[in-house]
């Protein structure tokens, strides 16, 4: 009996440890349970905006020349560098001009010749008309001597439009840039024959301003202009609709023109309108201009007033079957599911139009992890700030001071 009790004793001495230990971990386990879920939360962004209406494009120039010659020649010179900006009336090619300076110098003894014939004419008709008040010579004579005259300043008409021809052709052996813009490469090569009016030489295009053309459906075309009839759209004819564009690396929409034309007619083939932007593409201080024709280019066009309105991060918005909501914490730190109409983006934030007051907390990190009604430890963000990294340092914080850890509050109990 003795024995017995002995063995019972150390029994309990090694079982006691295990038993408390296990009641330690279940108490660690319920306490880790029962801790709130950490989330991030935000009050939306209070700003004004404007509705909006997108669409792409592309640049073109305004402006668009091919260079052709107008006489026939042999390539003489060229005079430009390829690529390069030319300003309009410098010179491009010199053709072989020495034909033409021979035809110029032949038309000028022409013209010559027909001004002394016309004065020799004149002074014959001067004596004629002397004679016939007189009656010194017959009607025959006198309409002969006047018909003599007509004919030299016919000829003296002709031989000055001989020698304008002839020095039109000498000016057009000099090409010049009949545009300002930029110039491609040349074409044929100092040597060659260039044919008038067939033969291109190059092609210039102008630079500034840049146009940028593209199309708007049907049904914004037609809200649009129910929106003006209705008068909830202002359109005054003497201030242009302003447009914003940006090109394929620029973030947001930083070049500001203005809408000049719109097409007199809908595209029945594609239901859309034909519209045209206007940008002005000034020289830089360093580099070339920002602006090309040929890019792609996103555009926006502003549609009624700025207006007030509520703002949140795209990482906040989720779905259920197609309805968007956001999860909001109430006073209680209850997680509540909010229902919400959301509108337009807007420098990379979500137009919420229904649902959402301001100044309150929308859950914007932590999302997948929580439920309508679970109690959860919002710490604050910001909208616009990186994903990821406050949760992180809310998580982080949180176990630092959890129960058991080494660097929380019971760390610093003294050991029994």
């Amino acid at each position: 009996m003795k024995v017995s009790s002995r063995h019972a004793f150390y029994a309990l001495l090694v079982i006691a440890p295990l038993v408390f230990a296990g009641c330690n971990q279940s108490d660690a386990d319920s306490s880790a349970q029962s801790s709130p879920t950490v989330v991030v939360v935000s009050a939306p962004v209070q700003e004004s905006v404007a509705d909006y209406v997108d669409y792409t494009g592309r640049t073109e120039a305004a402006e668009n020349v091919e260079i052709r010659s107008r006489v026939t020649g042999f390539l003489k010179t060229i005079l430009f560098k390829d690529g390069a900006e030319v300003v309009k009336d410098a010179p491009l090619y010199l053709i072989d001009d020495r034909e033409f300076q021979a035809d110029l110098e032949a038309a000028k003894a022409q013209v010559a010749t027909a001004l002394a014939h016309q004065e020799k004419a004149n002074l014959d008709f001067q004596r004629a008309e002397a004679l016939k008040a007189k009656g010194a010579i017959t009607a025959a004579q006198y309409d002969q001597l006047l018909a003599d005259k007509k004919e030299a300043d016919a000829q003296v008409q002709s031989g000055n439009a001989k020698q304008d021809r002839a020095q039109l052709n000498v000016d057009f052996s000099k090409i010049a840039a009949p545009i300002s813009g930029k110039i491609s490469r040349s074409q044929i090569t100092v040597g060659n024959l260039v044919t008038a009016n067939t033969t291109i030489l190059t092609s210039i295009v102008s630079v500034d301003p840049i146009y940028v053309y593209f199309d708007i459906d049907e049904r914004t075309f037609l809200t649009l202009t129910k929106q003006v009839r209705e008068g909830k759209l202002e359109a005054r004819k003497d201030q242009a609709l302003a447009v914003m564009m940006g090109l394929t690396i620029d973030k947001g929409y930083p070049h500001v023109g203005t809408i000049d034309f719109l097409e007199n007619r809908i595209n029945p083939a594609t239901g859309t309108l034909r519209v045209r932007g206007t940008f002005s593409n000034p020289r830089p201080a360093v580099g070339i201009r920002v602006l090309e024709s040929g890019l792609f280019a996103r555009i926006r066009v502003p549609v009624g007033k700025p207006k007030q309105a509520l703002l949140v991060t795209e990482r906040a918005i989720g779905s259920d079957q197609g309805r968007k909501f956001l999860y909001v914490v109430n006073d209680k730190n209850e997680v509540v599911f909010r229902p919400v109409e959301l509108g337009a983006m807007h420098e990379g934030l979500r137009v919420v139009t229904e649902g959402l007051s301001a100044g309150e907390r929308v859950i914007i990190d932590g999302l997948q992890r929580v439920r309508p009604g679970s109690v959860v430890a919002p710490t604050p963000g910001e909208m616009r700030g990186r994903p990821g990294e406050a949760i992180a340092a809310a998580s982080q914080k949180a176990q630092e001071e959890a129960p058991g850890s080494d660097k929380g509050p019971s760390a610093a109990k003294p050991a029994h």
